[in-house]
């Protein structure tokens, strides 16, 4: 296992530095004898556990469509395997951001012996994807529900000026330090692919991963896998909205509006967005009328019920793989 350099401790440190202020300063006033009394009388428990399935089906898609994009690279690894490395890669995002796509493919090639290159090629093009998706959806969102906030703005006389002055410095400051780090880490990735053309051999097996996407067996299953990936991503938010009476009155509009901002906030290298999740979760319910109190309160209990799910998934994930101790055989053509 590959020993912590300094730079990545500071990244680390820097990392949960900058989700403990933002959490500090959303929650210090915060009474969390509140939280208990939420979890035991003031949750509806069969929405919240009907949201947290769509946490795991995901998962599950993206394990299989990795494997699919292997297969016209003459790598064949377990469903099993596939799916297990996902789990574990996302509960690694935990400890140090954006550590899942290596660790994945570093799982697959110790139990399977997959190319370390190839593999890590597929998932790239994952990513570029699932970023076409997001930016689609952004945009959708923006064209189709623009009017109807508008006229929601409207009839209540709401202004752009009374916006801004739902917003404290403290919290202008926070949206300016989480832009400019997604800015910085957009950067930083493009630096390190451009760094990579250096090792020719490595980049040509990595480049054969990138266009794997083309030869996959069925190119409808790639596209209904990644399409259903992010449908379930939002329904794993938007149902928890009927888990709370405060909130299960918010509709479609609402989630939507919700899931862009929290799906750009992730975008800041904290434990699973902690924090920037948070701030735009509280920013988009205090526009439909949610108190500031339910807006954090929402905030705090879906983000750690769904980084509880994350956590125990990358355990079983990781038990899976240590109990079966060698390459599996069964989804191997003969």
């Amino acid at each position: 296992m590959r020993t912590l350099t300094p730079r990545k401790l500071i990244e680390i440190f820097c990392s949960l530095a900058l989700a403990t202020g933002i959490l500090y300063w959303m929650y210090r006033d915060f009474p969390f004898s509140q939280v208990s009394d939420t979890l035991c009388h003031g949750i509806h428990w069969d929405w919240m556990l009907f949201s947290l399935l769509f946490g795991i089906i995901p998962q599950i898609l993206r394990g299989l469509r990795w494997r699919q994009a292997l297969e016209p690279l003459h790598e064949y690894p377990s469903r099993r395997n596939c799916i297990s490395a996902v789990y574990m890669s996302f509960a690694a995002s935990l400890i140090i951001p954006r550590i899942g796509e290596i660790s994945r493919c570093a799982t697959l090639k110790k139990m399977e012996g997959t190319s370390f290159p190839i593999s890590l090629g597929t998932v790239v093009t994952e990513r570029i994807i699932d970023s076409a998706l997001v930016l689609l959806i952004l945009f959708v969102t923006f064209v189709c529900e623009l009017p109807a906030f508008l006229r929601f703005f409207g009839t209540i006389g709401f202004t752009a000026d009374s916006f801004f002055e739902k917003f404290s410095v403290g919290g202008i400051t926070i949206s300016l330090i989480c832009l400019t780090l997604i800015i910085g880490g957009l950067i930083y990735i493009f630096y390190r692919l451009k760094t990579f053309n250096k090792f020719q051999d490595v980049f040509k097996k990595f480049t054969q991963g990138l266009a794997s996407v083309r030869q996959v067996h069925s190119i409808p299953l790639y596209i209904f896998y990644s399409i259903s990936i992010w449908v379930c991503y939002f329904l794993h938010f938007f149902l928890a909205f009927y888990a709370f009476d405060f909130t299960s009155h918010l509709g479609i509009h609402a989630g939507l509006l919700a899931f862009c901002m929290i799906t750009v906030a992730v975008l800041v290298p904290t434990p699973n967005g902690a924090g920037p999740w948070h701030f735009a979760v509280k920013v988009v319910l205090m526009q439909f009328s949610i108190s500031v109190a339910d807006a954090i309160l929402f905030a705090l209990i879906v983000h750690a019920l769904q980084t509880l799910l994350v956590i125990v998934l990358g355990i079983y994930g990781y038990l899976t793989l240590t109990l079966s101790g060698h390459k599996s055989q069964a989804d191997t053509p003969h």
